[in-house]
Formats: structure tokens, sequence, C-alpha cells
């Protein structure tokens, strides 16, 4: 049998809501992914979703472990902050990746502006 049986009704509203929208979040991050059309547009969504999405879904879990063994958990803090570093920081890393490759393949060794004559 689990354990989660004892755990009170508000409470498992509480953690079902932030499963559920920090899925939701994580989802609309993934189809921004598919929905976008250049690559800095394509990185910028799953990172928002991944950060939001991760942080509300270690909310419930600690909400839901630390209820059920009568003394708060913390352990996922550090998920919290290993995302919170790692992510916008690989955002950053494939961002200029990809401008390097952009300056590198373009004919004058530029990046194209058209707002801007030559």
């Amino acid at each position: 049998m689990s354990h989660a049986a004892e755990l009170p009704a508000w409470a498992a509203w509480g953690v079902s809501l932030l499963l559920l929208a920090g899925a939701g979040i994580t989802l609309i991050g993934s189809l921004g992914l598919l929905r976008l059309g250049s690559f800095y547009q394509r990185a910028h969504a799953p990172t928002l979703g991944t950060s939001l999405g991760t942080a509300l879904i270690c909310g419930a879990s600690m909400l839901f472990f630390s209820l059920l063994q009568m003394r708060p958990l913390l352990h996922e803090v550090l998920i919290l902050g290993f995302v919170t570093v790692t992510t916008p920081v690989t955002l950053m890393l494939l961002a200029r990746a990809a401008m390097f490759r952009d300056i590198a393949e373009s004919p004058d060794g530029d990046l194209a502006r058209p707002h801007e004559d030559k």
C-alpha cells in the first residue's frame, strides 16, 4: 500500500496543481521549440519552459515528501540550483556558437543586417 493515502486532501490538491502547472509550462516550451522559426527563437522557448516547469515540479515534490515525512525536505533545492545555473549558460553558449557559425558562413564575414544599407 502506498503512503500517499495518508496525505491530506488539501496537500494532494496542491501537489496535483503544481505538477500539472509544471508539466503544462514545460509542454508549452516544447511546443515553442517546434513552432518557432529561427534557431535563436527556438532556443529561447524551451529554456523558459524548462526553468519554470522544473521549479513547479520540484515544488510539488518538496510539498509531497515534506508532508509525508513530517519534516522539511530540501533535496530539490539542489536540482533547482543546478537548473537555474546551467540552463541560461547552455543557452548562451549555443547562441554564441550559432552566431559564430552565421558570421563564418556569411560572404563578407559579418552578420546580415537587413535594416542597414551597405
